[in-house]
């Protein structure tokens, strides 16, 4: 009888056709959980005696606060169900606004850009980067071909005009300054939150000054592969396993995860091969970056990476019409620059290289950048000079001590104490001239020959507005082996000097030398803010293979070394 009376009570109730009555799950509503009173005014009043007698039964069977005033289940249903479209709409709100904060600058394809350097193309501003006259613009405009347009500062860079175009902290002093260091950094934010592929290069010249040891505040976790450049200008029979394994041994020190490392050369192609065949292996169909300093040699690095893949790919011979440009200007690329590269998905970007204000380019005059780029392959400058050649006598039996080397105009090397067998060698620009005076005369050299026997800076006008040699640092070397090089001596964008405790060619008399200390003492002279690093010396030359020694690795070091 209850049953049939319970069946009754609820039979008035229907639901709209479009709502479907499902299973009711007590845990998913909270909102009823606990009684709660009532109290319900009604414009028609019945008393107990005029309910039917099963209903009078069924409300005194409910517990206190529920009645015929509280919520049916379909009431209960409908409210859930407008609960579930409110956290629904709630939630897709929510992911909206996720998305919107996520939302990062990337690379504008929409914009004609140069396809040399970048910039975006303009009509206005004759000097600036990316000019193109009305004429060219309107005729590539209507034929849809903006991206086949080389600006006029690049036409002018092909030819050997040394146009800057970046200021700023990093930047070059001299000529015009359309763009800040900072401007073209903030052109790879983007980069840490994509998913890429980093190829990240390395100038070998200038290893330490141009390695970017926070390049993960670029890249971000994506994977790199780190390219050293230029290894065609090490010194003739340097041995390549050698270099390779300590360009490994300083990046484990570093403590940057790379999957691989190659050295290479763009000029005579040596390396290039496996970095083509590293990229499409790890690539996966996402887009690859060549991220490094500026001036380091990622356009030329392009170029021979476009050549070598066009071999096999007809997408990179294509692409090789419309390469990026070559300057020996630091800061030619002044915005990504997209290259359709690879048939099977993603593409190749050339960046604007990141400029470093502790760099020796940052604080020479424009005019004077290239005397700062070796052009041949490097050959050690050494003091003192062998006796073979009847040079040594300038130096007396004490060896280098109490003299001062002059690096053209940027660097003063002071020997306070060294033995006498001890020997620096420079490994630079060879238009740098070396120079070496005595420390009690090197302050008055200094001012007399600056801008005419040191240069940079060249001229005495540029030397009257040079500040000078500010920053002085003190090294203290430690040697173990006198047979093997101490270490080097790098300075920032210019080159190392090599420092061996012992040179049995100088023929200087090796009594008591077990008795000696192991120590060199140097103060380094370089303009502000010019960095110093002390390293392990590189083992270049026929030399360096007779003294370098492979370090026997554990098993998990094998496993974690880079390939």
């Amino acid at each position: 009888m209850a049953l049939k009376t319970l069946s009754t009570f609820l039979s008035p109730l229907s639901l709209p056709k479009h709502y479907t009555l499902s299973i009711f799950n007590p845990v998913s509503l909270n909102i009823y959980r606990k009684s709660t009173p009532l109290s319900c005014k009604s414009t028609h009043s019945h008393s107990p005696s005029q309910l039917p007698l099963s209903d009078t039964k069924l409300l005194s069977s409910e517990p206190e606060g529920t009645g015929a005033a509280s919520p049916t289940r379909g009431d209960r249903f409908l409210e859930r169900q407008q609960a579930d479209e409110a956290a629904k709409l709630l939630i897709k709100e929510i992911k909206k606004t996720k998305k919107k904060t996520k939302k990062v600058l990337k690379v504008n394809t929409a914009t004609a850009c140069c396809y040399g350097c970048g910039a975006p193309l303009q009509t206005s501003e004759v000097d600036a980067p990316g000019y193109v006259d009305m004429g060219t613009y309107e005729l590539k405009k209507k034929h849809h071909q903006l991206r086949t347009i080389l600006c006029g500062r690049c036409r002018l860079l092909s030819h050997g005009h040394m146009i800057t175009a970046v200021g700023g902290n990093g930047g070059y002093s001299g000529g015009k300054q359309f763009v800040s260091a900072d401007e073209l950094r903030e052109k790879l934010s983007h980069l840490r939150h994509e998913k890429a592929l980093i190829v990240k290069l390395v100038d070998i010249v200038d290893f330490n000054g141009s390695f970017l040891s926070r390049v993960r505040d670029l890249a971000g976790a994506n994977p790199i592969i780190l390219v050293v450049t230029k290894v065609d200008l090490l010194p003739k029979g340097t041995d390549f396993n050698c270099v390779g394994d300590w360009v490994v041994e300083a990046i484990t020190k570093k403590k940057l995860n790379v999957l691989s490392v190659h050295l290479t050369s763009s000029k005579s192609l040596v390396g290039i091969a496996g970095v083509a065949s590293e990229i499409q292996k790890e690539k996966k169909g996402r887009d690859v970056y060549i991220l490094g300093s500026a001036n380091v040699g990622k356009s030329a690095f392009i170029s021979a990476l476009l050549k070598m893949m066009a071999q096999r790919d007809p997408a990179a011979a294509a692409a090789q019409k419309y390469k990026p440009i070559q300057s020996a200007v630091p800061g030619t690329t002044l915005g990504p620059i997209q290259i359709d590269a690879f048939l099977g998905g993603g593409k190749l970007y050339d960046t604007p290289g990141v400029h470093l204000h502790h760099r020796q380019a940052a604080v020479v005059h424009s005019e004077d950048l290239p005397i700062l780029a070796p052009q041949s392959r490097l050959r050690g400058q050494s003091f003192p000079v062998s006796s073979k050649n009847g040079m040594a006598g300038k130096f007396n039996s004490n060896g280098l001590n109490g003299f001062s080397i002059f690096w053209g105009g940027l660097v003063r090397i002071d020997v306070l104490k060294v033995l006498p067998e001890t020997c620096l060698t420079f490994y630079g620009p060879k238009k740098l001239p070396i120079h070496a005076v005595p420390t009690h005369e090197a302050d008055e050299f200094y001012k007399k020959e600056l801008g005419v026997l040191l240069t940079p800076p060249t001229g005495k006008d540029r030397a009257g507005e040079w500040r000078g040699l500010e920053t002085v640092q003190q090294l203290q070397i430690n040697f173990e082996d006198a047979e093997r090089p101490a270490s080097d001596v790098a300075i920032s964008g210019l080159g190392w000097i090599t420092i061996e405790p012992r040179r049995e060619s100088l023929g200087i008399s090796e009594s008591n030398f077990a008795e000696r200390t192991k120590e060199l003492h140097i103060a380094v002279h370089v303009p502000k803010p010019v960095e110093i690093f002390v390293r392990p010396s590189i083992p270049v030359g026929k030399a360096g293979a007779e003294w370098y020694q492979y370090r026997e690795l554990t098993e998990k070091e094998e496993e974690i070394r880079p390939k």
